[in-house]
């Protein structure tokens, strides 16, 4: 019966990754069916910390991460847990051997989000390695499947993909995370004051790491490289609708794709893939 507690608790993370993010769980069904298991359990597990600092205003969020993330540890070192979120990532964390130091980094990066408000430019590395590079490594180790080798030299690009993720999320909620978390990513960046100037200096950073990252992606296992360079395609699409606005628009709208325009990604994907030309 074991099986089916393992099933339950992947459709939990299945489930949890599909009402929280379409665009996400639509790219997972893209990848070979070997892979979308493991990748949802590892995005139903993101999702659940992430919550806990975004969304749990009414509750003591430090007791509550604090007790997440030692269950989470007690979790993978036991092989089982009650929490059908931490069951699932457990079984994929020790299926697939990932790094416990991925893991140690992306919690702590939740713990950053509870008491910094204004990052400088080590914090902001650190913070973006933490929330979003590590996300894209622990998927990593689904990819390549236990070939070391080939995970150290995909390594640099998932890292930028992760990264460019995350700063795209991070200027379309300008807005939310200031006024609504009192948060300012961006080092040096005042949001009372965001300039036209500082947009356009905050997006050539992002150039550069979409650019990195497409590289990789060409790289990629090809059980792994549809789903991915779909996901790509979609943030990339978002980062040059953001690049069109003025600035005044993205502070005060959250830039977003309609589903006409999602559609129109993944059949162009899927004509290059026809086409050998992923």
């Amino acid at each position: 019966m074991i099986k089916l507690f393992h099933q339950v608790s992947q459709e939990c993370s299945r489930i949890t990754t599909e009402l929280y993010s379409t665009s996400f769980s639509s790219s997972i069904r893209l990848l070979h069916k070997d892979l979308r298991t493991p990748v949802f359990n590892i995005y139903g597990f993101v999702r659940f910390a992430d919550e806990i600092v975004d969304s749990f205003h009414d509750f003591d969020k430090e007791t509550l991460l604090s007790e997440f993330k030692a269950a989470t540890y007690q979790a993978i070192e036991q092989k089982i847990s009650l929490n059908p979120i931490l069951h699932s990532f457990q079984l994929t964390v020790n299926e697939f051997k990932i790094d416990h130091q991925l893991i140690d980094a992306f919690l702590h990066s939740m713990e950053m989000d509870l008491g910094k408000k204004q990052y400088d430019k080590l914090g902001y590395e650190e913070y973006i390695y933490g929330s979003a590079e590590v996300v894209g490594l622990m998927c990593l180790y689904v990819f390549c499947n236990g070939n070391r080798s080939s995970y150290e030299q995909l390594k640099p690009y998932a890292c930028s993909l992760g990264s460019a993720f995350q700063k795209v999320n991070f200027l379309r909620d300008l807005k939310a995370d200031f006024e609504g978390l009192d948060r300012m990513y961006f080092p040096g960046f005042d949001f009372s004051n965001f300039t036209q100037a500082d947009k356009l200096k905050i997006e050539e950073d992002i150039q550069k790491d979409f650019d990195h990252a497409h590289e990789g992606i060409l790289q990629l296992p090809l059980k792994a490289r549809f789903g991915v360079y779909v996901a790509y395609k979609y943030y990339l699409s978002l980062f040059k609708k953001i690049k069109k606005q003025k600035k005044k628009k993205i502070l005060d709208t959250r830039v977003r794709i309609p589903d006409h325009g999602k559609m129109f990604i993944l059949a162009k994907a899927g004509i290059r893939s026809q086409l050998n030309l992923l």
